[in-house]
């Protein structure tokens, strides 16, 4: 399967639950929320996890791969409880969503390129400097 439409997939995804943390975030304690938020998470991914099992798709696990998946578990917890915390704030959906999400793209590309030893070709460096330009221009 081509990665891009998957891509795009998430893309949409992100977003969309973008604005969910902005439409509760005025309604629910930033910690209740970003808790609720990831045993809805947790059940759908456990409910895939079982469907794969019973059509018995090898599924690999490795303890570095838990060990991974449990630190990613942690900045995420992170990242919903401060998006919750920005949201609550006040912040605009159309302000606080590019700034996170543009900037989680350049760090992990930063992390990617400096810790990973990824390429970083020029012409995506400047779509990274492209970003942080609009990040800096939205947040103004």
């Amino acid at each position: 399967m081509n990665w891009l439409l998957p891509a795009i997939l998430t893309a949409i995804f992100y977003g969309t639950y973008n604005v969910f943390i902005k439409l509760a975030s005025g309604h629910i304690h930033q910690i209740a929320g970003a808790l609720i938020l990831q045993i809805v998470a947790a059940l759908l991914g456990a409910g895939v996890l079982l469907f794969l099992k019973v059509k018995e798709v090898p599924l690999e696990i490795s303890s570095r791969g838990v060990w991974y998946a449990v630190l990613a578990g942690v900045f995420v917890g992170l990242a919903e409880i401060f998006s919750f915390v920005v949201f609550a704030k006040g912040v605009d959906a159309s302000t606080g969503i590019p700034i996170i999400i543009g900037g989680s793209v350049v760090v992990g590309a930063v992390i990617g390129f400096l810790f990973l030893k990824e390429s970083l070709p020029p012409t995506q460096l400047v779509g990274l400097l492209l970003i942080v330009a609009g990040v800096v221009l939205v947040s103004r």
